[in-house]
């Protein structure tokens, strides 16, 4: 299937004043959506396994820490004990001690110690002590650097996993429809490509080391708690389905106001971005006070929404370690009973406590980091919904292409429409013969860049066929048919670099020498040498340092060397002065030598010297013909030309001294010639 994929036409997004975004489309599950993001990982999957090797044993170190330390406990209160009866007979052993107590009604001491490993008067054993203390620091010490490499080699992978990511999206943009980007605000698509990757990955660098270790420390524990004393450790279990539950409960909540959070950005960036781009325009119109009540309203809207997802998220910390407490006095005061009855040792207890708090520390941080997963993966679904738009049919394969001097054009009963119940183009056919200039006029909205983007296949036709030399230029590749084709808008684009990388934008293998005739050619010569550096002269991202109709010569002269076999005007010297227009058009002329020109007009003026003009009205022709014999019919392009009170003025009148000559020279000659063509105008 050639041409441009039919997809179902999503409708824009609705619009307030000055381009505010109306509400979006409904979240998707934060479940799929964590899935899907974690399946960005994938392409690591050695380095996964390797984090989660060294994570185990990294928490297995740390989890056996409390065990000998316990055994420390029980080494050092064994000592004490045994000291306790220092005054007892030689070779009195720890039964007859207990048999003692017993016999004397201290049942519940003997009970006590009963557990306790201590030779009567032995003190405390510190060569076994010192020994266990060096195991016990050099189990943290691994525990720390397997840790180490864990987080090490974890950011590695979440770091190439958003630089895939952002390749993704770059990628994807340059495969959308232009449809997308007529229907999608500029900041909006900005926030999602900048903030919302940013999100994401900050998100995963920070969550995903965490639950590792968590559910790791977790599992770890609870195989720990359970060898020591089964009872204390079903008491412990009671904290997992209550932080679920709370869990649950709240990201229901707060899950929607990150989506709303995220969106909100996107809107508010939109607005910064529109508002500062038109800045001068904004105060020209008096519209400070308006942009900066917009700007409030919805930056209130960003507050409310991130005040109330961070708020509900951060109950969960607080109640966690509300929980947490409630059963670290339950095991503290069932761990004592169970001392006192004998059943337990005190350095197991000690063990056990510690465990505890292991147990419920990685619960609560578990429970804290729901906010930060669900601001990630708010962000994740709009990347997603992104990468998930729609793309531009692949070109088929194999490929037509034309000769290389192919400049002949014919529109062969093209139909089209931007929406399917509003029909645009019905039944337009034309011929546009190599070498001719084909101007194009009519009123706002009759389809006259439709045409053009037709032309360039921004849009595929939905009837007919539209042929370079008799070939369909939806059976060529895209790249084919633009690299044909040069194009210079009415709205100038120009790129942070020197105005010498601007022109060779068009070709940048050009030389020196070509790019110096491109410029000589679109009059930027005359200028450039004015400025500090020449050609080196640097521009910002908006080339401020131009004037309007200087930055219109530059693209122009971008078009000159691009060298294409099809040249589209559209209204490419709206932007320049009188004189400057005149310069351009003698330019344009060499230019349209033995090519095909598309010219988007309104100042009718410019394009009487045209071999076609059309005129257009709702997408269809309604006349066609030169300039005098359009003028001759006396109908719409009649109306339009009267309207605008011009009269032609033929190159003749303009001597090419005033061309050449200063500007004040060649503005009076133009001016001159304009009064005399008026004067003839009005004597028909």
């Amino acid at each position: 299937m050639s041409g441009q994929q039919q997809a179902p036409r999503r409708q824009p997004m609705a619009r307030g004043p000055m381009g505010q975004a109306g509400p979006g489309e409904k979240a998707q599950d934060f479940l799929p959506s964590a899935k899907r993001l974690l399946g960005t990982l994938r392409t690591d999957m050695p380095q996964i396994i390797a984090v989660l090797v060294f994570g185990v044993i990294s928490v297995a170190l740390t989890v056996i820490g409390p065990k000998l330390l316990g055994e420390g406990t029980n080494i050092v209160f064994a000592g004490a004990v045994s000291l306790q009866f220092s005054d007892v007979p030689a070779g009195t052993t720890k039964q007859d001690i207990l048999d003692a107590l017993n016999a004397d009604g201290q049942q519940q001491v003997a009970d006590m110690i009963s557990n306790v490993d201590f030779v009567p008067g032995a003190g405390i054993d510190f060569g076994q002590l010192g020994m266990l203390l060096s195991l016990v620091l050099a189990v943290y010490v691994f525990a720390s650097i397997f840790g180490w490499l864990q987080a090490r080699i974890l950011n590695g992978v979440v770091q190439r996993a958003m630089h895939r990511l952002r390749m993704q999206v770059e990628d994807k943009i340059h495969r959308l429809p232009l449809s997308y980007f007529d229907r999608v605000q500029r900041g909006e698509l900005l926030s999602r490509v900048t903030n919302d990757v940013d999100n994401i990955g900050q998100t995963m660098q920070q969550t995903l080391s965490q639950v590792v270790t968590s559910l790791l420390t977790v599992v770890g524990v609870l195989v720990m708690m359970f060898v020591i004393s089964p009872l204390l450790a079903v008491i412990a279990l009671v904290t997992i389905p209550l932080t679920i539950v709370i869990t649950v409960l709240v990201a229901r909540r707060s899950q929607k106001l990150f989506v709303e959070q995220w969106k909100t950005t996107g809107i508010l960036n939109a607005r910064v971005e529109e508002t500062f781009s038109g800045h001068s325009v904004v105060k020209v119109f008096g519209h400070q006070a308006e942009a900066e009540a917009a700007f409030r309203t919805e930056n209130e809207q960003l507050y409310r929404a991130s005040f109330g997802a961070q708020f509900i998220s951060g109950v969960i910390m607080p109640a966690m370690m509300f929980v947490g407490n409630l059963v670290y006095v339950a095991i503290a005061v069932v761990g004592g009973l169970q001392v006192a009855a004998g059943v337990m040792s005190i350095g197991d207890v000690q063990a056990f406590i510690q465990y505890s708090r292991q147990f419920t520390q990685p619960l609560s941080q578990l429970g804290s980091m729901v906010n930060l997963l669900q601001s990630g993966v708010a962000s994740a679904e709009r990347v997603f919904e992104l990468l998930d738009e729609a793309e531009q049919t692949a070109d088929d394969e194999p490929a037509e292409t034309a000769p290389e001097s192919a400049s002949h054009l014919d529109f062969e009963d093209v139909s089209f429409s931007y929406s399917p119940d509003k029909p645009l183009i019905d039944g337009l056919s034309l011929a546009a013969q190599p070498g001719s200039t084909v101007a194009i006029v009519g009123p706002t909205g009759a389809g006259k860049t439709t045409l053009v983007n037709l032309i360039m296949r921004f849009y595929d036709v939905d009837g007919g066929r539209i042929t370079l030399d008799g070939v369909d230029t939806r059976r060529m590749t895209r790249d084919d048919l633009r690299a044909r084709t040069g194009m210079v808008l009415q709205d100038t684009w120009l790129f942070s670099g020197t105005i010498r990388e601007n022109i060779a934008y068009g070709r940048p293998d050009a030389g020196e020498d070509e790019i110096v005739d491109a410029a000589t050619a679109a009059y930027v010569d005359r200028f450039v040498h004015a400025l500090p550096d020449g050609y080196d002269t640097m521009l910002d991202d908006e080339a401020t340092n131009l004037s309007v109709g200087e930055r219109q010569l530059v693209t122009i002269a971008r078009a000159f060397l691009a060298d294409p076999r099809i040249l589209i005007l559209d209204e490419a010297t709206s932007s320049v002065d009188t004189r400057t227009e005149l310069l351009i058009q003698r330019a344009m002329s060499r230019l349209r030598e033995d090519r095909t020109a598309f010219v988007i007009a309104h100042r009718l003026s410019t394009i009487r010297d045209a071999d076609l003009i059309l005129v257009m009205e709702n997408g269809a022709i309604v006349e066609q013909g030169s300039h005098d014999e359009l003028l001759a019919m006396k109908g719409a392009y009649a109306r339009l030309y009267n309207a605008q009170f011009e009269a032609p003025i033929d190159d003749a009148d303009v001597p090419e001294s005033a061309i050449e000559g200063p500007a004040d020279a060649g503005f009076a000659a133009r001016a001159g010639a304009s009064q005399a063509g008026a004067s003839e105008s009005a004597g028909d």
